[in-house]
């Protein structure tokens, strides 16, 4: 079996992974910031571990400014729901997922106004045109670091030098590029950072998080849960200070402490290397497609502009159906479809059938990639004639 369904949740875990899940499921179980026993302090601990290591990973100063939550999707409807009221402006991309778009069309039905700038048909986006498309009255921006859909890189840094010289705060889904491209918070002037654990981090599911920067006001970004945190207990009202203000209820400590674990494996292999080798695959997987007879290739075709996510397409055939002869006749298991981003599939051209992605991480060999190629070319045998 072949798993190229990474850019969806990455497979296998790091033995790592498992390891600190089973350790606290076996010998910690406390629940953290909830009791003074040891085996609270020990939650807590492990808890404040993974804070230290994910601020390491995207140079943030303070870990207690990173909330821990469910997934990207979680931390992105913080922001929106949190932030956005009727009246207001936002700006976004064509190439976003639904993570984005769900939330800011029903936000726009109350009322808050969506800019969306047309990206190129590739999935490159020129950040002039996300600075045309800024308001007096624009209250955020947000875009994703990389599409899910071709991996193509979006401008992020770009963007961020005109949120910054503008005083909008800007909001960027790392759902994609968290564990596999570079991120500095401060040197990119991102303000809020939503990212999840179990893609290219090689965390477990339910996992992930916020990070809110130090130029956003708390007092204005409303939590959308409130309910017990362990702190402040004699009040009724939901504290104001950071991370408790937007994290109610008991965590999945269990997936934290897989997603400590994973982090400190990201660290410990580089993410440099970990993009090198990625990129490598990549472009060994770009080549090979496009030399199939009746394959189309979408995004930019240059392993250096995108993440380790290639989506195609085989001439006489759904992607569906090529999806499952890659299943079932050579054990090559990928994603067919919209993959959740119509938007980006009517930048593509690819919309409303979508397309075959496969999606690859650091631990996919060159064998997985020649195997996945020739499998997709006894397909396109079989499907066009000659």
């Amino acid at each position: 079996m072949i798993y190229l369904d990474n850019a969806a949740t990455s497979w296998p875990k790091p033995q790592e992974v498992s390891d600190a899940v089973l350790h606290y499921m076996r010998d910690v179980g406390g629940s953290p910031g909830r009791s003074g026993h040891r085996l609270s302090i020990a939650a807590a601990r492990i808890v404040y571990d993974t804070r230290e290591l994910l601020a390491s990973l995207f140079n943030v100063p303070d870990p207690l400014s990173i909330t821990l939550c469910a997934n990207a999707t979680t931390a992105i409807n913080q922001v929106l729901y949190g932030f956005l009221h009727p009246g207001d402006h936002v700006v976004t991309t064509s190439m976003e997922h639904n993570a984005v778009m769900r939330p800011l069309r029903h936000l726009q039905s109350l009322g808050v106004e969506v800019t969306v700038v047309a990206c190129a048909p590739d999935g490159r986006l020129d950040a002039r045109h996300m600075e045309s498309a800024i308001r007096a009255d624009t209250k955020l921006v947000v875009m994703n670091h990389a599409s899910n859909v071709v991996g193509t890189i979006l401008p992020v840094a770009e963007v961020g030098a005109i949120t910054v010289h503008r005083g909008i705060p800007f909001l960027v889904d790392a759902a994609q590029t968290a564990g596999v491209c570079a991120i500095d918070c401060q040197a990119m002037n991102i303000d809020l950072l939503a990212f999840t654990g179990h893609k290219a981090l090689f965390g477990p599911q339910g996992t992930g998080g916020l990070w809110v920067g130090s130029r956003i006001d708390t007092a204005r970004l409303l939590p959308l849960t409130r309910g017990g945190t362990g702190s402040q207990s004699e009040l009724e009202e939901q504290p104001g200070f950071l991370p408790d203000r937007y994290e109610s209820g008991t965590s999945n400590t269990p997936g934290i402490a897989g997603l400590g674990a994973s982090v400190r494996y990201v660290l410990e292999h580089g993410v440099p290397h970990i993009r090198r080798h990625e990129q490598e695959l990549t472009a060994q997987l770009i080549q090979g497609l496009k030399a199939i007879p009746g394959v189309q290739v979408y995004g930019t075709g240059d392993a250096r502009l995108q993440t380790a996510t290639v989506s195609f397409n085989l001439s006489g055939m759904e992607p569906s159906d090529v999806a499952l002869r890659l299943d079932d006749d050579f054990g090559v298991l990928c994603r067919p479809g919209l993959q959740c981003a119509p938007s980006a599939h009517r930048t593509l051209g690819t919309f409303p059938h979508g397309t075959v992605r496969f999606g690859l991480s650091y631990l996919n060999s060159v064998q997985d990639v020649c195997s996945a190629v020739e499998a997709v070319a006894q397909v396109a045998r079989h499907a066009t004639p000659g």
